[in-house]
């Protein structure tokens, strides 16, 4: 189970235009809302902001890079107001929305702010489930038949 993470994602709220955060596994799964969302807005959310992550990502190498393990955060701008997205910790992101008006420097800084403090605790593992573990499983068995096959 994992720890309650709201605090901090209140505390991000303190900013002056921020409206809400959410962290996110990378598959998708909402981990922790903040109180001003409600947690089926916030997992329809998070499902979204995982999917933003891995096209932020593939589109790496438009900027010129090949290594799409650069990416550092990710900004949408709307007519009313931002998205924030960034990364915080393995296999976990933090989004947040804010007014037009926000301070984006201010509300960038926070955000990295709490990321640095929850070190550890933001950290979120690749789910494993029955059908992935039966996958590897499949693809091992394979690999060691063909080495037998190929060196006796």
């Amino acid at each position: 189970m994992n720890p309650d993470l709201s605090w901090v994602l209140n505390d991000l709220l303190q900013v002056p235009g921020a409206r809400h955060a959410i962290l996110v596994s990378a598959d998708g799964l909402l981990l922790a809302n903040s109180s001003e969302i409600g947690r089926d807005d916030a997992e329809t959310v998070a499902a979204a902001m995982s999917s933003m992550q891995s096209l932020s990502r593939a589109v790496a190498p438009f900027i010129g890079t090949r290594d799409p393990g650069r990416w550092r955060q990710t900004l949408l701008e709307y007519e009313d107001g931002w998205i924030f997205l960034i990364a915080a910790g393995t296999g976990a992101y933090l989004a947040a929305t804010a007014a037009a008006d926000v301070d984006m420097e201010a509300m960038s800084f926070r955000m990295q702010q709490q990321v640095t403090a929850l070190g550890k605790a933001m950290t979120t593992p690749p789910r494993r489930t029955a059908d992935s573990e039966l996958v590897d499983r499949k693809i091992l068995e394979e690999v060691l038949h063909g080495l037998q096959v190929r060196f006796g």
